[in-house]
């Protein structure tokens, strides 16, 4: 009887790191690029095509740069940039690099030469980025804007290495991550996306019907974004209408996260014993376009703010700690200081995990899986016996490189270059890892949570440690898998009366 695949994953699911209970929660947050408003890819190729004329026209890099033109395919989000030797690479968990995924430009670097740069594998931690992502020495690419900026930092790397044009990797790194950012601060995007939000904007059906039904449940809704009102307002009302501010209690624009969950601001509120501080919430005037300077004392239904911190909007509304559930696509600016600061429930939006998924349901992918999983018991196992015998050690060599063969299938599966964005080969990502500690749930889009009731619980797996036992892969009987799974360079039942288990 041939063994069962393993069962297909819901690529709309929400997924949980640490136990969640809805009925907890009282009051609903969000943030609004990539969270409520998911954007098509024709984003990233604006933002890379804005980027490079940015690029030529302002820090009057060389004019062939025009004929670039952005692949989607190149990067997967997450990736680590070493910015003074100028390579892009994947960390694990562990901050190991993940041999195969460092690139100069679009030329990947031999596993020699990425030993002897850092004296191993292993990244020191006084090299790594700060809790936000940032460092002199290592930058992570964390969110989904990032992307475009991957790939052409990348693509200019390269331009500059096949036509000889010396370049210093810390000034191109500068230069290309300041074109992407006067980008979104300057407004070019922005103009943009409102001339045609139907070819930038995905318009979910489902996301009104969320929101409906957290309203009529009685929870509370706010929204803090670091977007501007105007750009806001006008994604809004193609996704929910024209009175898509009657569905939220609180908005907060041009918050300047993470500066909003990290940072207290302004002035003393009224009867607050706080300290006086200095970054304050402020009015917008829908109607002058413009911040007021009145003093703000109460947050209020149908005012529309900006700035402000953390501490005063805790103190204004009363929502505190675990019955606030706030979700958002950036795994440092919306989620970290949130969960680890001040006690929210936090869960993230994943939109690559739908392609992650479909990967992962593959006939391709569930044999691999299968098949490395009872090909490196069997190494593990058999590497200390028989010593002596040059067949079995012969045969123990080319299980291990079949072993290769089936990591490096697995990896080109989800991106050729840089794999999945949740595992290096075994060990999860250093993103992956992030995503974990400050997102107790996540999900391709919030319009998922619809599939669950108000009062649902999500558990997380229980995962195995090293010393324990893990009952799921259990239920896979080793020596079944070995005589029934076809391995294309030896066969199993022959190994199996070699080592006469």
């Amino acid at each position: 009887m041939a063994q069962a695949a393993p069962p297909d994953i819901d690529p709309k699911a929400v997924f949980c790191n640490n136990e969640l209970s809805l009925r907890d929660i009282e009051v609903y947050g969000f943030d609004f690029d990539y969270t409520l408003a998911i954007y098509t890819r024709g984003l990233h190729f604006l933002i890379y095509r804005l980027a490079t004329h940015v690029l030529i026209d302002k820090y009057k890099y060389p004019k062939g740069l025009g004929e670039l033109t952005y692949d989607p395919a190149f990067a997967v989000r997450g990736l680590h940039y070493d910015v003074h030797k100028g390579l892009l690479m994947k960390l694990d968990a562990f901050h190991k690099v993940q041999l195969g995924t460092v690139t100069r430009g679009h030329t990947q670097v031999p596993d020699s030469e990425v030993r002897q740069l850092y004296e191993g594998l292993h990244v020191t931690i006084d090299r790594l980025n700060n809790f936000y992502g940032y460092g002199a020495h290592m930058q992570q690419l964390v969110d989904m804007f990032s992307l475009p900026e991957i790939a052409l930092l990348s693509d200019v790397a390269e331009h500059f290495i096949k036509n000889n044009i010396q370049y210093d990797a810390d000034y191109l790194f500068n230069d290309v991550k300041s074109a992407v950012e006067f980008v979104h601060i300057s407004g070019l995007m922005h103009q943009e996306i409102m001339k045609d939000l139907g070819k930038y904007v995905e318009k979910e059906a489902g996301l009104r019907t969320l929101l409906d039904r957290l309203k009529n449940a009685g929870k509370s809704i706010f929204l803090i974004t670091n977007s501007g009102y105007a750009f806001v307002s006008k994604g809004m009302q193609y996704l929910l209408g024209d009175h898509w501010r009657d569905m939220f209690d609180i908005i907060v624009t041009k918050a300047g996260k993470p500066k909003f969950f990290s940072e207290t601001g302004g002035h003393q509120v009224s009867g607050s014993s706080a300290p006086s501080m200095h970054r304050p919430f402020r009015y917008y005037d829908v109607e002058k376009r413009a911040r007021t300077w009145n003093m703000v004392t109460k947050l209020e239904k149908g005012n529309i703010y900006a700035e402000g911190n953390i501490d005063h909007f805790k103190e204004m509304t009363g929502w505190v700690g675990s019955k606030v559930l706030y979700f958002g696509d950036h795994v440092y600016s919306d989620l970290a200081d949130p969960a680890i600061r001040h006690g929210w429930r936090t869960g993230a939006i994943i939109p690559e995990l739908e392609h992650e998924i479909k990967v992962m349901n593959s006939p391709t992918y569930k044999t691999t899986i299968v098949w490395l999983q009872a090909l490196q018991t069997l190494i593990a196992n058999m590497q200390d016996l028989q010593e002596d015998d040059p067949d079995a050690q012969q045969t123990i060599h080319r299980w291990k490189k079949e072993r290769e063969e089936l990591r490096q299938l697995t990896k080109e599966l989800f991106n050729p270059r840089f794999g999945s964005i949740f595992r290096t080969y075994n060990n999860p990502t250093y993103f992956s890892r992030r995503l974990a500690r400050f997102a107790d749930v996540y999900t391709s889009s919030v319009d998922n949570v619809l599939a669950y009731n108000l009062k649902h619980t999500f558990y997380p797996q229980r995962s195995a440690l090293p010393h324990e036992l893990d009952y799921g892969a259990a239920l896979y009987n080793i020596d079944t898998i070995m005589l029934e799974t076809l391995s294309p360079t030896f066969s199993a039942p022959a190994m199996v009366t070699r080592f006469k288990f």
